[in-house]
């Protein structure tokens, strides 16, 4: 006789929808199923910081790697501004994506404190392309912390601050 194993999902996060248009609601649901290979229905809510919009947050539990999926399956869509979340796990880095209509999509790796993680080679492509420049330097490191998403999508998470999921803006 053998044993039913269950195995618990690998990895989780969170998608945060924080402004869509009304009438793309329903397909950011389908998109987020196929990602998550299951139906979803989201809790949508009013987005006051642009009118006509609405946002919503689902925590997910799937594979390692639905977060890119997930990510990809709604980047480039207009007038979407989006965040997704995966967790890190043993032995696995997390991920943050971000994606705004004007900037389009950014990614980073995050570590088990939510922390982005820059690579080294990205650090060492900042100094080369600097050079002596601290003004430069600057600019580079804040694009390799992707800070024109934050900067952007900032207004859009504090109309959600009601809700029961907390952002974590500036630690330290």
């Amino acid at each position: 006789m053998s044993a039913l194993h269950v195995t618990a999902p690998n990895a989780r996060g969170v998608l945060f929808v924080h402004s869509a248009p009304r009438a793309l609601c329903p397909h950011i649901e389908w998109a987020a199923g196929r990602a998550l290979d299951r139906a979803v229905n989201f809790t949508w809510d009013v987005q006051p910081v642009l009118k006509g919009s609405q946002r919503t947050e689902f925590y997910w539990e799937g594979e390692h790697g639905t977060g890119a999926r997930l990510a990809s399956a709604l980047r480039g869509w207009e007038h979407l501004r989006f965040e997704v979340t995966e967790d890190a796990g043993l032995g696995t880095d997390g991920g943050r994506w971000m994606h705004t209509p004007d900037l389009g999509i950014f990614f980073a790796q995050t570590d088990t404190a939510g922390n982005l993680v820059i690579p080294e080679d990205r650090i060492r492509y900042a100094m080369d392309a600097a050079g002596a420049n601290a003004i430069e330097l600057h600019r580079e490191l804040r694009l390799a912390l992707g800070q024109a998403w934050d900067d952007e999508l900032e207004a859009f998470r504090h109309a959600s601050q009601d809700s029961a999921v907390v952002w974590l803006h500036k630690v330290g």
